[in-house]
């Protein structure tokens, strides 16, 4: 089979097919009708296999089948099997979600919220900082010593939420940062204390209002980690105890 075509079966699988029932659909498709024979000659299906399927794919309402000898078969139209595994699709869906609210309404439990979330890997951090800037409503501030981390996602998010009237500081030590973010309409540029000059494991800092916080560390090997919290009391007793730490070192 064609690479396009092994693709194609997976599909079909995630849609709730196995791989012989994919297989043996299109198949007929090629061949427009056919016996267990002819669908085996191109299929990769044993000929044992191809009733079987068939008689699934039948239930399912993929195919139609002719009492001849030997048995033909004939697909369904496409637009008819996209409706047909849509709707088995949606059915799925509602029961497996329904039964997962009824669990839910019927746990007795306490339900407790978590403060602390952790976030692994550069692009679901990249993801995460830009969610926190896009909530802010009255200020942010954005600091990293990496020029990578700041990406074109970040910018254009900080440079929106200046332009509606959120207060937006980036801070940064290293020149190429705070250029690049100093360009940006209605971003603030300030430096961070100076006892992180030798920070080496930093990565991105995002405080968003008084209640949504990120904190990002970079390994050895330039994978970056990140913790973040918003909306919580550890939030704003985290953000609380930054800038009283930061006021303290500027006096």
């Amino acid at each position: 089979m064609t690479v396009d075509e092994n693709e194609a079966v997976e599909a079909f699988e995630r849609l709730g097919l196995t791989s012989y029932e994919a297989k043996v659909f299109i198949a007929l498709h090629r061949l427009g009708t056919g016996t267990a024979r002819d669908v085996a000659r191109i299929a990769d299906v044993p000929r044992s296999q191809v009733y079987s399927v068939a008689e699934s794919l039948e239930d399912r309402g993929l195919l139609e089948l002719q009492q001849s000898s030997p048995i033909r078969y004939r697909p369904v139209s496409l637009e008819e099997a996209q409706k047909t595994l849509q709707e088995r699709f949606e059915c799925e869906r509602d029961r497996a979600f329904e039964y997962v609210d009824d669990v839910r309404q019927e746990s007795t439990v306490e339900e407790t919220q978590e403060d602390i979330w952790t976030v692994r890997g550069r692009d679901r951090v990249d993801d995460r900082v830009v969610d926190l800037l896009s909530g802010a409503e009255d200020r942010i501030v954005f600091g990293t010593r990496l020029p990578q981390l700041v990406t074109e996602r970040i910018e254009r998010t900080l440079e929106e939420r200046a332009t509606d009237d959120v207060t937006v500081t980036a801070v940064s030590r290293a020149a190429r940062v705070r250029n690049r973010l100093g360009a940006l309409e209605g971003v603030t540029i300030d430096s961070p204390p100076v006892y992180r000059e030798s920070d080496q494991r930093s990565g991105r800092i995002v405080i968003a209002d008084d209640d949504s916080i990120l904190l990002s560390v970079v390994g050895d090997d330039g994978t970056e980690t990140a913790i973040w919290s918003s909306g919580s009391l550890f939030a704003s007793v985290l953000v609380q105890l930054i800038e009283a730490g930061e006021e303290v070192t500027d006096e």
